[in-house]
């Protein structure tokens, strides 16, 4: 076990044969900042380190589930991407049969300007609920969200800009 601390408060790493944890020891918090070679730790105290593919498949599983959750209908497919310190989620399939029959209306631009208010207003409202689930999968702050969807092919995308990049174990290439 090594101990060390940073300006957010004091932490333990415990190396393992297989396993490397770190432990927040003031405030529960968790932390950001350390070295490549270990990940940043959630509020639940302690956690294995992910790879960047864990990661990217938590985000995917906690947007899905948002989505059918919160919007009423989940995706017919998702995609994340962590690249440096940004988050891309693509969502596929997204619109329900309401939306889709609203921007086939005669008045076209009235129906897409209305589904993109709402859809947006709604996204706003979740802001902290998705921004509290990306900082629990990668353990960096959430600096600012984006989002569009497409009314002609029902894809959304998110955006997460991370406060940092997140630290994650590299996986073996085959």
């Amino acid at each position: 076990m090594l101990n060390s601390s940073n300006s957010n408060g004091a932490f333990l790493i415990h190396l393992g044969t297989n396993r490397c944890f770190v432990t927040k020891a003031v405030n529960g918090l968790g932390l950001s900042g350390m070295s490549d070679e270990f990940a940043v730790l959630h509020r639940k105290g302690q956690t294995e380190m992910k790879s960047q593919g864990e990661i990217e498949a938590a985000i995917s599983q906690g947007l899905a589930r948002f989505e059918l959750e919160y919007m009423g209908r989940g995706p017919k497919d998702i995609q994340t991407h962590l690249l440096g310190d940004l988050l891309v989620v693509r969502l596929h399939g997204v619109l329900t049969a309401a939306e889709q029959h609203l921007v086939k209306t005669a008045q076209v631009e009235i129906g897409r300007d209305l589904l993109k208010q709402v859809r947006t207003q709604l996204i706003e409202l979740a802001r902290p609920l998705m921004e509290s689930m990306v900082e629990e999968v990668t353990g960096v702050r959430v600096l600012s969200l984006h989002h569009d969807i497409s009314t002609t092919t029902g894809e959304e995308v998110v955006l997460f800009t991370l406060v940092e990049s997140p630290v994650f174990r590299e996986t073996r290439q085959r």
